[in-house]
C-alpha cells in the first residue's frame, strides 16, 4: 500500500516549499518528516479483504528559525486540509479525506538550539487487499 509515499509527494509538491519532506524521523540537521503513529485503526472490512481505515500520522520539522517551521507546517496543514483526492500509484488505496487533529505546535527545543515542531493528521481510505504472489 503505497499511500503514506504518496501524501509525502504530495507535501513535497507544494509550491514554493523551501524543505524537502522525507519518510522517517527526523535528521540531525533542519529537516521535514512525515511518519506513521499509533492509535490507527480499521472502522470496517469486508468479505473481499477490503477495508476501511483510519491512519493516524505526524509531519514534524527541525530547525533553528522558529519562523520558518511555522511557515512551513501551516502551509502544509491548509494544503492538506483542502485536499480533495490523492490517487495510488498501484491501486492499493482509495483517498476519503485528511482531518488535520493538531495544528503546528511546538514539541521541543534542544540545547543546540534546535526547535522541533509536530503536526497530527488522521486520513481515512480504503485499502483494497493485495494478490498474494507465489513463491
Amino acid at each position: 500500500m503505497d499511500f503514506i509515499e504518496r501524501l509525502n509527494d504530495k507535501i513535497n509538491a507544494i509550491p514554493a516549499m523551501p524543505i524537502q519532506s522525507r519518510l522517517g524521523y527526523l535528521d540531525a540537521v533542519e529537516s521535514l518528516a512525515l511518519y506513521p503513529l499509533p492509535g490507527s485503526t480499521i472502522l470496517q472490512e469486508y468479505m473481499d479483504g477490503v477495508s476501511d481505515q483510519r491512519l493516524n500520522y505526524e509531519i514534524a520539522m527541525k530547525s533553528r528559525s522558529q519562523q520558518k517551521i511555522s511557515d512551513v507546517l501551516w502551509k502544509v496543514q491548509k494544503e492538506l486540509s483542502h485536499l480533495n483526492s490523492l490517487d495510488s500509484s498501484n491501486g492499493s488505496f482509495e483517498f476519503k479525506d485528511i482531518t488535520i487533529t493538531n495544528m503546528p505546535y511546538i514539541n521541543q527545543l534542544d540545547d543546540q538550539g534546535w526547535f522541533v515542531f509536530l503536526l497530527d493528521l488522521q486520513a481515512n481510505i480504503t485499502v483494497y487487499e493485495e494478490e498474494i504472489k507465489d513463491a
